[in-house]
Parts: C-alpha cells; structure tokens; sequence
C-alpha cells in the first residue's frame, strides 16, 4: 500500500535515520533531494516573475520632462513621476490614486477633478496649480509648495499637509467636493 508523505515527513528523512528516506539508497536521497531543489528554485522564479509581471503594469515617469503633457481623465493609478516636470500638465479628471510625485515640479498643472487618493505628494511644487474639485483623501504631502493653488472644492480628509501650508490653505480654501460631500476647510481642519 502506498502512502503519501509530508514534506516536512520528506525533510526529516534528510536529517534522521527515520522517516521516508529511511532504508534508501544515497542515490535515491540525491535524485530526492535534487528534486525538492529544482522546486524550490522553480516557485522562486515563479514568484519573481509574477512580481514582475505586477511591476511592468506600473507607469514609470520618473525625472522625465512632460511639460503640458496632457493626461485628462487617464487611469495612471499608481504611476510614479519622482523628480518628473510636469509644469502645465493637465491632469483633469485622471485617477492617480496611490501615485507618486516626489520632487515633481507641477508649476501651473491642471489637476481639477482629479482623484489623488493616498498619493505621495512629497517636497512637489504645487504653485499656481488647480486642485478644484480634486480628492486628495489619504495623501502625503509634505514640504509641498501650495502658493496660488486653487484648492476650491477640494477634499484634503487624513491628507498629511504640513502646518504651514494648512494655515496657508485655510487663508483660501472654501467649497464643497462634489465627489465626497466634504467641506474643503473642514478637511484641512482649518480654524475659524
């Protein structure tokens, strides 16, 4: 009668006398042994592979010079532009949700309408930007520069903003986002 074994059963045999491979040949523990290798090795290159097939679905920009590059209402979840120009680039209405923009410089860009949902938003220049309308729920943006951007209707709920740029915003900042009924000072937790 035969019985499956374990392969914590199979590996014992390797270390003790007991055991499946107990009684067999060294050649049959060898020709054993090499085949837990080769498995080993296959589902490592398995797991590599679908890490990287999960990579290449991600958009890479990083330090290019896409200045009034037009992205109007794309899907660019997750896209990294660190250290991109992106001055004038428009970004209405595209989703950038979880999308990374380290020292990007978006000087003037468009991004009304756009969900940046726990983007990474950090050391980016946002000067004379347009932010109406836009979600920016669960972002990280510090040491951001926020000078002259319309931040009209937007949605800055668990957003990590620096202390300065709050009280900076909260000078301006008024309106509703459509998307998630939020009061865009109530948001920024600006003080009356």
């Amino acid at each position: 009668m035969s019985r499956t074994h374990s392969f914590a059963e199979v590996f014992a045999g390797f270390s003790s006398g007991n055991g499946f491979l107990s009684g067999r040949s060294w050649f049959h523990r060898l020709l054993i042994a090499g085949v837990i290798f080769l498995l080993a090795i296959a589902l490592v290159l398995l797991d590599g592979r679908s890490l990287a097939l999960a990579q290449s679905k991600t958009i890479n920009y990083s330090s290019t010079d896409l200045t009034g590059r037009d992205f109007s209402k794309e899907d660019l979840e997750g896209a990294v532009f660190v250290g991109a120009e992106l001055r004038n680039a428009i970004f209405q209405g595209a989703n950038l949700k979880g999308a990374m923009f380290t020292k990007a410089n978006l000087l003037g860009a468009d991004l009304s309408n756009a969900d940046l949902t726990d983007a990474l938003l950090d050391r980016v220049t946002f000067y004379k930007a347009n932010l109406h309308n836009a979600v920016l729920t669960g972002a990280t943006m510090t040491l951001t520069i926020m000078d002259e951007a319309d931040v009209t209707n937007a949605d800055f709920t668990d957003a990590i903003v620096d202390r300065y740029v709050v009280k900076q915003l909260c000078d301006r900042a008024t309106g509703k986002n459509p998307i998630t009924g939020v009061d865009t000072r109530e948001s920024l937790g600006c003080r009356e």
